[in-house]
């Protein structure tokens, strides 16, 4: 019973929306991430997914990339990206598939930690961070403080969140996401979000403030789940 990450699936069944224009390592990418996926995970465990899971801007053709999803060995839970247009109401969301849960406000288990999470938004720090990005951001924080607080209602003190956009700027930055994460004493954050050139200055994986961070983008892992080591 192990817990994995991937982040940034981009499918596309329904669409003709070729990957590999980002970079030959997309070419067939889809089949890249099923192969890795049932090389290793089991029925038994869970796999994070954060967001950017289909090019679909509805639901009706959005279907077929989610249910590509749930045929794939192990217990999924999803958050929201940027690009999941398809994504409307969470209680549809979760009503939908026994091995898919989807992350809005709310908590799933996995052992004594409590899954958590948001889709986050774009660092306040960028040029062009307006008010319309000022209300998504307060939102967003919102977000994952109701995600924390209904875990903590239910007992739960350890916490794994998940995050779209990068909780920070950079590695070396903070925000009122982390400021968030480390007034919870979260233990780990995944993210993905980015690619190409964005991934030239991570190191991955980093240790701050006692929360460790893991980018799961799909090209930087090489379309192949990563193991989430637990204390």
């Amino acid at each position: 019973m192990g817990l994995y990450a991937i982040s940034d699936l981009h499918l596309a069944f329904n669409l003709d929306k070729p990957m590999n224009i980002f970079g030959e390592e997309w070419s067939k990418h889809d089949e890249k991430i099923k192969k890795n996926w049932i090389s290793k995970i089991s029925e038994e465990d869970t796999v994070l997914i954060a967001g950017d899971i289909s090019w679909s801007m509805d639901i009706e053709n959005g279907e077929e990339d989610l249910n590509w999803i749930d045929c794939l060995p192990g217990k999924k839970i999803i958050c929201k990206g940027n690009h999941d247009y398809w994504w409307k109401s969470i209680t549809k969301l979760n009503n939908m598939y026994k091995s898919i849960s989807f992350l809005q406000n709310n908590f799933f288990e996995y052992k004594d930690y409590a899954i958590c999470g948001t889709r986050g938004w774009i660092d306040k720090s960028f040029d062009s961070f307006d008010e319309h990005d000022k209300k998504v951001y307060k939102r967003e924080i919102i977000r994952l403080r109701l995600s924390l607080d209904a875990a903590v209602k239910k007992g739960y003190s350890k916490f794994i969140v998940m995050f779209h956009y990068p909780p920070f700027k950079d590695e070396n930055s903070g925000s009122e996401f982390t400021e968030v994460l480390e007034e919870y004493k979260v233990e780990k954050a995944i993210y993905g979000h980015l690619h190409g050139p964005a991934l030239k200055n991570i190191s991955g994986s980093i240790v701050k403030n006692g929360v460790e961070y893991m980018l799961t983008s799909c090209d930087y892992i090489e379309f192949n789940p990563i193991k989430i080591d637990l204390k």
